[in-house]
């Protein structure tokens, strides 16, 4: 079987500025390729699971999403890095849709549709929906220090490097 990162987007691959719909606004933060291209070496595959209710509110479209997502595609292909694959939430949180984040879809999807061995697998995220995905999936999570976790006991990471870091000597 195999294991796997999921990465939240905005906050961890990318600066969250807010409904970031315009690939001029999507500014990866630094040393992002550098713990993607780790984690690839230590045999994870690499897969998103963003929440975009930006979608569901109005303030852009689904083909503004697909569009960052693929400049972002190509962007880390061109490292080197494969994404395994992107799962996105267009649902506003009132919708109380089975694939937004805290909910655990996406994640049981992927254990069956890549043979994923969920306890070797890890979430990085920056926000309690992260955190919780994580636990409620039975996966490893770790968080990358954010505005949205202040409250939050756990552990939290500067960002993506450092966690990646610590994912790797955690082995």
């Amino acid at each position: 079987m195999k294991k796997a990162v999921f990465l939240d987007r905005d906050g961890v691959i990318n600066y969250d500025s807010g409904f970031v719909h315009k690939i001029p606004d999507f500014k990866f933060i630094p040393r992002v390729s550098e713990a993607l291209k780790q984690l690839q070496s230590a045999e994870y595959l690499l897969m998103i699971i963003t929440n975009q209710s930006g979608i569901g509110r109005g303030y852009y479209t689904e083909q503004d999403f697909f569009n960052i997502n693929d400049y972002m595609l190509k962007t880390l292909s061109d490292k080197g890095i494969q994404i395994s694959k992107v799962y996105y939430c267009p649902h506003t949180p009132e919708t109380n849709c089975e694939c937004r984040k805290p909910k655990t879809k996406f994640l049981d999807d992927a254990v069956k549709e890549f043979d994923l061995e969920i306890e070797k697998s890890w979430v990085i995220g920056d926000k309690i929906s992260d955190f919780q995905i994580g636990k409620n999936a039975g996966c490893r999570t770790v968080l990358i220090d954010s505005e949205y976790l202040r409250d939050i006991q756990e552990t939290k990471f500067k960002d993506l490097f450092e966690a990646t870091e610590y994912i790797l000597s955690a082995q």
